[in-house]
Parts: C-alpha cells; structure tokens; sequence
C-alpha cells in the first residue's frame, strides 16, 4: 500500500466520519421540530422510544455516505474496474431511491408493501447497472463456479440485495445494535479489497471506509441510551452491506460470517410469519435481540455480544485462507443460530404459557 492510497483511506473515512458527527445534531433538530420521532407500541418498547426520539438519523448517513463517495472519485488511486463508474452510478441511484423510501416512511408511515416497491425498486437500478452475483467460490474446490445464466443471476441478486435490507431494518431494533453490525462488515469489507486481494482494490476499498466512517459517526449518538434513530435509513445501510459485498469481489463469505446471526434470524422470522399466516415484510417482536430484552438482558449487553460475534466469525474470514474451512465455520455459525433462535422461541412460548 502507497503514501497515496494511505492518505487516500484516511481522507476518506475522516471525511464520513465528520459529515455523520456534524449532521446528526441537525437532523436531531428537525427531527423532534416536524414531530418525525419514536412513538413507542408494538415491537418499539425501548427507553429511546419511550423518550420519542428523532427517527432522522438516517439522514446523516446517506449525507456521510454520498458525499464522501462523490469526493473519493477525485483522489488519485488506481481503479481497475472497467465498469466502476457505471457501478458508482448504480449505486448512488439506488441508494437515493431506497433512502427516499425511508424518509417518506418515517414520515408518512408506510404499510410493508410500499416499502418492498421501493426496495424491489433499488434492487432493480443495481442489478441493471452491473451489481449482480455472477459466480461464487467453491467451498470444495477453492475455484470459482462457471456464470450462471442470466435469469438465475437476477434471480439470487434480487433476493440478496432485498434479503440484507430487510435484515439490516429488522436488526434495527437496539441502541446501536445494527451501526454497529454495520461498521464491523464494513470493515472486513475493507481489509478483503485493500489488503488480502491481490492486486488491491483501492478505489473500491473507498467505498467500504465512506460507509464505515458514516455509520460510526452515527453510532457516537445511538449506542445505548439512543439520543437518535436512524429509523428509514436502516434499509439503506443494508442496501450498502449488500451491494458493496458484490463490488468488493461478491465476497459473500466474508459478509456471510459477518452477517450470519441477523441474518438467519431474519429467515427464521420470516419462515415463521408465514407459518402464522401473517405477512414476512411486518416486523415483531420475535427476533433474538427483543426475545432477549424480554428476557431481562440489558440492550448494552445484547447489542456488545452481537458485536463479539459477527467480529469473531468475519475475523475468521481474515485469518483462514481455505475455503473449505471457511465452509464448515458457516455450517457451524448457521447451527449454532438456529439452535439458539429455537431455545429461545421455546423458552418464549413456555413464558407465554405460565403468564396465561
């Protein structure tokens, strides 16, 4: 790594770090002034609903975000990417598209469909501006699977883009439970594409840090107590995760280690809505993070082992160069979430039961 690209990635993750600090204070404001805050009922029960905070926060992460990614393509590091800027383009467009959705969300109060339109909606623009899973690693081979056809492309981009919205939204249900989730993928991201391919990928390595260095300077107002939420800007961070995972070389491994716990209680969820009858897009209060407040766990306590854990497995990533272990390591992940999410989803019923 050069002097150059060195000063490149510390500019960078300044610059969306000090636009998240700057802003939030701001949109905290306009936020509690337009009454675009937290009521508390239904799944939102925190003490941060209860204090009816500003759900803007959102805001100034898309701020932090675009504007440093905008700035970053002036700096003078190699890309080698023949289709970066049509990438760039899809990116900024679909992230405008699936954020506008989030601002009017908050404020208008959307039902799920509108909401799965405007995430199907910025799916689309990234797919049709080159975003798209074309081939994955064989995890017993090492090498890389032939493309796919067209229709199956579309198909498993489609449901990773939308799947890591939806996770990202529902995960955002503790004080500083999914910036920070977000901040770490981001960084196994970033040390994938600057420091472990070869060559590096500096221009898109930019990306991972305008996203880190946004979502930390938000998480300094949201970590437990919350002085604000990023309410509709949820979608939009998992939008990042999921597309930012396939221009950094569809390293979904890494984001799969990363993300394995949101995400497979995301599934569980939705498997189980649709057990019930009820729609998989409405959020509740069944998800590990809530089931644990129920449980009497503290949201600093929740929200730091959820950290401990997606650090461990992504860092796992970082340090294991076989893919077949990194197979296994995600087998293991993927057994262990799940056996949790059924003990607690047991545990929940049987509390359910003595109550009644």
């Amino acid at each position: 790594m050069t002097i150059l690209e060195t000063s490149a990635f510390i500019l960078v993750f300044l610059l969306s770090l000090s636009i998240a600090l700057v802003t939030v204070p701001i949109v905290d404001r306009l936020g509690r002034r337009y009454k675009i805050v937290a009521v508390a009922g239904g799944r939102r029960q925190s003490d941060a609903d209860q204090r009816g905070v500003s759900k803007l926060g959102g805001v100034s992460i898309y701020l932090g975000f675009t504007i440093t990614v905008l700035v970053a393509q002036t700096l003078p590091v190699p890309r080698l990417d023949p289709y970066e800027v049509i990438r760039l383009s899809g990116l900024l467009l679909g992230g405008a598209v699936i954020f506008l959705v989030g601002l009017l969300d908050d404020i208008y109060h959307f039902s799920a469909v509108p909401q799965f339109i405007g995430q199907f909606a910025a799916a689309a623009i990234a797919i049709f501006f080159q975003i798209f899973i074309e081939m994955l690693n064989n995890p017993l081979t090492g090498q890389q699977t032939a493309p796919w056809p067209h229709i199956v492309t579309v198909a498993l981009s489609f449901f990773w883009l939308v799947g890591m919205m939806n996770t990202v939204n529902w995960l955002d249900g503790a004080d500083g439970l999914a910036a920070g989730v977000a901040f770490i993928a981001g960084a196994m991201l970033f040390v994938n594409s600057a420091l472990r391919v070869n060559p590096p990928q500096s221009s898109v390595s930019l990306l991972m840090l305008a996203l880190m260095g946004s979502a930390l300077g938000f998480l300094l107002y949201n970590f437990y107590p919350a002085r604000i939420f990023m309410g509709g800007g949820a979608p939009f961070l998992g939008y990042l995760l999921g597309t930012l995972s396939i221009i950094g070389g569809a390293k979904m491994a890494t984001i799969l280690l990363v993300m394995g716990l949101p995400l497979v209680d995301s599934l569980w969820q939705v498997l189980n809505r649709l057990r019930q009858g009820r729609s998989p897009f409405v959020g509740d209060r069944g998800h590990i993070h809530f089931r644990l407040l129920d449980m009497g766990f503290s949201q600093r306590q929740i929200v730091l082992a959820y950290y401990c854990f997606c650090a461990l497995f992504g860092t796992l990533t970082l340090l294991v160069e076989s893919q077949l272990f990194k197979f296994v390591a995600l087998g293991v992940m993927l057994t262990l979430v799940f056996v949790g999410s059924f003990l607690l989803a047991r545990n929940g019923q049987a509390g359910s039961s003595k109550s009644s």
